[in-house]
C-alpha cells in the first residue's frame, strides 16, 4: 500500500494517538514527583537529555508543519521541564 493509498485523516488521527501516549507517559512519574517531593532515583542526565530531545523535535515539527509533533513535545517539554525543576529543588 503506497502512502497515497492511506486516508490522510487517519494518518492525522494516528499522530494524535501517538502524541497523546508520548504525553501520558510522563504524567504518573510528574504526579509522583510532585507528590513525594523525591526524585532522588530519577536520572538527571535522562531529564536533559529528554528537555533536549523535545527541543529537537519541536524544531522538527515545526519545520515539517507537524501539529501532532509540535503538540506532543511540547507537552512533553513542560512535563520534563517540571521533572528538572523537581531535580533541582527537592
Amino acid at each position: 500500500m503506497s502512502n497515497k493509498e492511506i486516508n490522510p485523516k487517519l494518518v492525522e488521527a494516528i499522530g494524535y494517538l501517538g502524541s497523546l501516549l508520548s504525553c501520558i507517559t510522563f504524567v504518573p512519574q510528574v504526579y509522583l514527583s510532585w507528590k513525594s517531593h523525591s526524585v532522588g532515583d530519577l536520572s538527571l542526565l535522562m531529564v536533559l537529555i529528554v528537555n533536549f530531545s523535545c527541543i529537537v523535535w519541536l524544531v522538527y515539527a515545526y519545520l515539517i508543519n507537524s501539529r501532532p509533533v509540535l503538540i506532543a513535545n511540547t507537552i512533553v517539554l513542560i512535563l520534563s521541564l517540571m521533572l528538572l525543576y523537581f531535580k533541582l529543588t527537592f
